[in-house]
């Protein structure tokens, strides 16, 4: 019944066009299961010609992080998103490629394209099952051996390939069923077969090494024609369509070895010069409004750039300034403490992974690499130090362009870049960035997501995250799930989990699945003033125009900067009686406590804050609630991490209310 369910509404999302081009497909890939002998014929490869390389090898950098990080993958010593250290093979056995390591489920062997990979009853957790067959470790392996020239790398990697090869043929099983999937694992094959000495490497020596070298290119073909037949279009034409042309694009310059590679590249360059401009506003905010999101995006947009400068091949300037105007945003949203809101879905996924280090940040990075890129001396300021995977894509000169960039103290009143959004529907309230005494409010009147199903957006219109002195107090609690744990899936996107109001008990926008809202919210700002005396931002949306009484959310924020006193005024137009909620959820290093006199005290690394409730003077009163690791209602969560949540104090306010009412909330900072 579930799925019979999400199936009619999946279709209510749809239009004419993609419902015909739906069924188009399902018929291309019945043929394909029919004539799936002649699919898998491929043509001979070409070696005679070879791409430019454009990942650097600077054996001066230190080896001892990549070699103690490959050590662990020779062993079979695998991390997956909350699993640590996990035996997913050994020396002498490599993974199970089809087996999901959370549950033990093992994914059968059927077409991929048909198989449903949201049913955890046949796949187990299917996050769990891709993440280590989207190859990152492949790259891990070859970086050690760049380093090192140490065979039993280059023999790990020969063995996990090969294994891959027989385990997972192409077009069947799980790791056939996304082309996004199909298109990571293209983008890893790339910069490792770059790595470990492209078609000179020594893992093609010899009679078994030729062997083994058809076999991985025959694998690389099969990848890109694949992507190629199954490019995710229309409702689904987000993110995944932007990895997949990313794929295309990198294939076709990485392995120029067939006449195919030239449409992959021609195609591939289209559609992520398109969608680049597409899928972020001009304002640089990725419309999926979703910040995890836009760095996964920019690395795919990062990659292929640089893959197509170090070949020749030019994108056009509409194309690298999109990339620097998100970077911008990200700039401009992260706090002095290296801090950037959690806002919409987050699954920990990554492109790629150039360095071991602890605690590496990709946000820092992006904007260390930008700030080379686009010679952006604000970018250096947030990006702070120069990262491996910087060094390791822009070449030994890097460091230099990077420390001749002006420094932070260079830079006053020149950061944040930008406070207001407009295209993407961010606002930015705030005094002495940069400094101990900042205050950085972001709010958020943006778009529930993108395309008609929004998939990775939140319930979270007129939303707030806020910091100071770079350290986080409120904010958005993350997302925790995907596909498994329905009931959690909902809490962290639904609306009670942001810092805004709740009518009725009811989410702002109607869910029609895990990936996929109905009625959506709109939203948008009335009011956005910034000057030195105060900020000032006001913002609407319509998401319980669809209530029997209908009720419209109107919130103003006033930031005073000289006293550092923020006033949110909330007014509910109604004529009916409803229930009204506010959350403020907490940083999980934040103390949330009583006040003596009245309000509540956030502290948080020796610097405290005040928060003062509405109070009404209608004869219903008012309760105010803290909750910290609730289930009973599910409420005081914080997920930092994919399957990883923790408690975290969240003040809750509810009353009943009847008439059109303004609710005041003040902080003082």
């Amino acid at each position: 019944m579930q799925t019979l369910t999400w199936r009619l509404n999946r279709l209510r999302c749809m239009s004419v066009s993609e419902v015909c081009h739906r069924l188009g497909r399902l018929i291309r890939i019945q043929t394909e299961r029919l004539l799936r002998h002649r699919t898998r014929q491929v043509p001979a490869a070409d070696i005679r010609y070879a791409a430019t390389t454009w990942i650097d090898i600077d054996r001066t950098r230190d080896a001892q992080p990549y070699l103690a990080a490959a050590e662990r993958i020779v062993a079979g010593r695998f991390d997956v998103f909350a699993l640590h250290d996990l035996p997913l093979g050994s020396a002498e056995a490599p993974p199970n490629w089809n087996r999901d390591p959370r549950t033990g489920i093992v994914a059968p062997l059927t077409c991929g394209k048909r198989l449903n990979y949201r049913d955890p009853q046949l796949v187990g957790d299917i996050k769990y099952l891709w993440e280590p067959n989207r190859h990152l470790h492949l790259v891990t392996l070859a970086q050690a051996y760049a380093l090192s020239d140490d065979q039993r790398y280059l023999t790990t990697i020969r063995d996990h390939l090969s294994s891959w090869f027989t385990a997972c043929p192409p077009g069947l099983g799980a790791n056939w069923s996304s082309s996004l999937e199909v298109a990571l694992r293209l983008i890893n094959w790339s910069i490792t077969w770059q790595l470990v000495g492209a078609i000179a490497s020594p893992l093609f020596d010899g009679a078994g090494g030729s062997v083994f070298r058809r076999a991985w290119l025959d694998a690389i073909y099969h990848h890109a024609q694949f992507i190629r037949g199954h490019l995710s279009r229309h409702s689904s034409a987000n993110n995944h369509l932007i990895g997949e042309a990313a794929g295309l694009f990198i294939a076709g310059v990485t392995w120029p070895h067939w006449p195919q590679a030239k449409r992959w590249r021609t195609n591939g360059l289209k559609l992520l010069v398109r969608e680049a401009l597409l899928q972020n506003a001009p304002d640089g905010v990725n419309r999926e409004q979703a910040i995890a999101y836009q760095q996964f995006v920019l690395d795919l947009l990062l990659l292929p750039l640089l893959a197509g400068r170090a070949n020749g091949i030019d994108f056009p300037h509409s194309y690298s300034t999109r990339i620097e105007a998100m970077m911008e945003f990200l700039a401009s949203i992260m706090d002095s403490g290296g801090h950037v809101p959690m806002i919409g879905d987050a699954d920990d996924g990554r492109v790629v992974q150039l360095t071991p280090a602890t605690g590496f940040c990709n946000y820092h990075s992006l904007l260390a690499t930008g700030a080379v890129l686009f010679q952006r001396a604000e970018f250096k300021a947030k990006a702070k130090t120069l990262d491996d995977k910087t060094r390791w894509l822009l070449g030994p000169t890097a460091a230099t362009t990077f420390t001749a960039l002006p420094e932070k103290s260079a830079l006053a009143g020149r950061l944040p870049i930008c406070q207001a959004f407009k295209d993407g529907g961010y606002y930015i309230l705030g005094r002495g960035f940069e400094s101990k005494d900042e205050i950085r409010l972001v709010a958020d009147a943006g778009a529930l997501g993108y395309q008609g199903i929004a998939a990775h957006g939140h319930a979270d219109a007129l939303a707030f995250t806020l910091s100071v002195g770079g350290r986080e107090f409120l904010i958005d609690p993350g997302t925790y799930a995907y596909h498994t744990e329905p009931a959690w899936r909902a809490y962290f996107r639904g609306t009670a989990a942001h810092n805004t109001v709740r009518v009725d008990e009811r989410d702002q926008s109607e869910s029609g699945g895990n990936f996929m809202w109905l009625n959506k919210a709109k939203a948008g700002c009335h009011t956005w003033l910034s000057g030195p005396a105060q900020d000032v931002f006001e913002g609407w949306h319509d998401g319980y125009q669809r209530l029997a009484d209908p009720v419209t959310h109107t919130r103003r924020i006033t930031l005073d900067k000289q006293t550092g006193r923020i006033v949110i005024d909330d007014t509910l137009q109604m004529a009916g009686t409803h229930i009204i909620e506010l959350f403020f959820h907490c940083d999980e290093h934040t103390r949330l406590s009583a006040a003596s006199d009245s309000g509540y005290l956030l502290s948080h690394e020796g610097r405290t804050i005040r928060i003062q409730l509405p109070v009404i003077t209608e004869p219903t009163c008012a309760t105010e609630q803290i909750h910290c690791g609730s289930t009973q209602p599910m409420a005081g969560w914080v997920s930092r991490r994919f399957d990883v949540r923790q408690p975290a104090p969240t003040l809750h306010w509810r009353a009943q209310l009847h008439g059109t009412t303004t609710l005041r909330t003040e902080i003082t900072c």
